[in-house]
């Protein structure tokens, strides 16, 4: 099953994420990295734009179906397999040699939240769509590496707000709090607005590349370091 599909437009190539709420399961996992690998490939791609073909989501996070499932059969090891998957798209991201840019089409729930996150920089369309972890509501525990890839694109006051509460915030807010560079009037004018910022980097790979290893460093160590403790143990609940 096809969960996702790129195309390269000039000198930006679009991941467009192509199943309905698209939740993150090891498919999706596995053709989104298989999806940066081909792109990183391709030496004229200079940045990289990620959106959702669905008209109401751009992902909704895990797919908890599946994890519901993997984990009333015991099949423990699948669950650590995707957890360190996710880790791997995080990483890949924070790492990843030109500008990452996330055009949030639709609702952006949980781990869809910080796939956002994980991205250089975020766009939103303002008509339609929530920005929201709702985890604090459904007794679920961010792993580590997970909140230092929030505190990344969330401000420490406003990170405290999305986090303790829950709530479903806007993309104006989300502009007023830059946590997105625009709040775009819908989703035409959204992918207008992220693919002409994208065509405006023309970096040398290996110095931007670079630039975000040392800037992202320590969102590494966390990820590298802490997560695998409560990934074995499965410490995403109390």
């Amino acid at each position: 099953m096809t969960v996702l599909t790129w195309e390269k437009k000039e000198s930006v190539a679009v991941i467009t994420m192509t199943n309905g709420e698209n939740r993150h399961n090891p498919t999706f996992n596995r053709q989104f990295l298989d999806a940066l690998d081909e792109i990183e490939e391709d030496t004229s791609v200079h940045s990289v734009v990620i959106t959702s073909n669905d008209p109401k989501h751009w992902s909704l996070g895990i797919d908890l179906t599946w994890f519901t499932e993997a984990f009333q059969k015991g099949d423990l090891q699948a669950i650590n397999d995707f957890l360190y998957g996710l880790n791997r798209i995080e990483t890949r991201i924070l790492l990843y040699p030109m500008p990452v840019i996330a055009a949030i089409s639709g609702h952006a729930f949980g781990n869809g939240s910080i796939l956002a996150s994980a991205c250089d920089f975020r766009f939103m369309r303002a008509d339609r769509g929530f920005f929201c972890f709702p985890e604090i509501d459904i007794n679920v525990v961010f792993l580590p590496g997970m909140l230092a890839v929030v505190r990344k694109a969330v401000a420490q006051h406003y990170f405290h707000e999305l986090i303790y509460t829950g709530k479903r915030a806007t993309a104006l807010e989300l502009e007023e709090h830059h946590v997105i560079q625009k709040a775009s009037v819908d989703a035409e004018t959204l992918m207008v607005d992220a693919l002409g910022f994208a065509d405006t980097f023309h970096k040398t790979r290996a110095v931007f590349g670079e630039m975000k290893k040392r800037i992202n460093q320590s969102i590494i160590a966390t990820i590298e370091t802490e997560d695998p403790g409560y990934i074995e143990a499965l410490k995403f609940q109390v």
